[in-house]
């Protein structure tokens, strides 16, 4: 079939994360080889949009790079639609010169490959004209509209490997052993790692917990000769008091704090047990992507590079029914899609005897 677009630009915003080059390799490769189309990639974001930082992609440049971390084209947190506190208006300076170069260039459509900011931004464009279409990245899986975002499988395999070698330190030392993982707002990684790790405590951000009921678990633990634990913490959980706070006064009071040192203190102060915090940072989102997100990623390029040929503007693809489809740029665009007190997981954990701070 002939192409209804020509010409596409292509840049990956905010963190990286393991699929991203074989996202771009997926999207490229459908849009050169099948429907004739010409690409411009950007560099480091959204940033290199309003810099005019640029390049024509050639076929050579999308070659071996299925199994590569991070991304060739580079990455940023720009967000071009918010003035950050100044006096003057440069959020619609940032705007128009994205307009102005798209323009220039003679793009048909703009692909972005991202998680919640990236999306809203996209979103934003789409209002002001030009044409988008977003693939969703996340290792915290908290994209509304799809399933699964790639990076979120990579993430949990390395979070899970932490989590198992945090184990045997912890029995041989009889040590509670405390690990946070990234999720500012949504448990998905610590969740499910915390399942796969054998974790005997998870806090996730949509359950304020109880440092009581953690000490209790802990103190039954050891009557039952269990001399050691493992906590697995997401960075965004909170304390019963903290959820009963307003944003602004939340926000205060946890700045600066590491929560999986924080609650190493509580458990301490509460139980007079042994504790050790290991945070995990970046190196959840670093490395090559598991074979689970090459697939994914490349499954959701390939479908963006056919939506691109159809003309079927402002959607992002995305996961739903174990089917690869997509849906409007308005359905992930400012929301965050937590783990719902419902969810089978949660029932897995407690039926395994997990406590989860409540």
């Amino acid at each position: 079939m002939a192409s209804l677009t020509k010409r596409f630009g292509i840049l990956t915003s905010g963190g990286d994360c393991p699929g991203l080059n074989a996202a771009i390799r997926g999207v490229c490769r459908a849009a050169y080889d099948k429907y004739g189309m010409t690409g411009v990639g950007f560099a480091n974001g959204y940033r290199g949009l309003i810099d005019g930082n640029y390049r024509d992609l050639r076929r050579e440049d999308f070659w071996g790079i299925l199994t590569r971390g991070g991304t060739i084209l580079g990455s940023s947190r720009e967000k071009p639609f918010k003035s950050e506190g100044t006096d003057y208006d440069i959020a619609g300076e940032k705007v128009s010169t994205i307009k102005e170069n798209y323009r220039e260039l003679r793009l048909d459509c703009l692909v972005v490959l991202g998680g919640n900011g990236t999306h809203s931004t996209a979103y934003k464009l789409a209002q002001e004209g030009l044409n988008v279409i977003g693939l969703p990245k996340t290792i915290d899986n908290d994209i509304q509209g799809t399933e699964r975002a790639f990076g979120f499988h990579s993430a949990l395999s390395i979070a899970t490997e932490a989590i198992d070698r945090l184990h045997t330190t912890a029995q041989s030392h009889n040590r509670v052993m405390i690990i946070e993982l990234m999720g500012h707002k949504a448990g998905w990684l610590a969740l499910y790692a915390g399942i796969a790790g054998g974790g005997d405590i998870i806090l996730i951000p949509e359950i304020p917990y109880d440092i009581r009921v953690i000490g209790e678990h802990l103190k039954k633990r050891l009557l039952e000769g269990k001399g050691f634990s493992i906590v697995v913490v997401a960075e965004g959980v909170m304390s019963l008091e903290e959820a009963s706070m307003d944003k602004k006064e939340r926000k205060r009071r946890r700045e600066n704090v590491s929560m999986g040192y924080r609650i190493a203190r509580e458990i301490k102060d509460e139980t007079n047990m042994e504790t050790r915090p290991t945070v995990l940072g970046y190196v959840q989102r670093g490395g090559i992507p598991s074979a689970s997100d090459r697939v994914l990623a490349t499954s959701l390029g390939t479908a963006a590079a056919d939506i691109l040929a159809r003309g079927k503007y402002n959607r992002m693809v995305c996961l739903a029914n174990d089917r690869i489809t997509s849906v409007d740029l308005s359905i992930p665009a400012g929301k965050t899609k937590t783990v719902p007190l419902d969810h089978y997981m949660l029932d897995t954990a407690l039926a395994v005897g997990v406590c989860l701070g409540a």
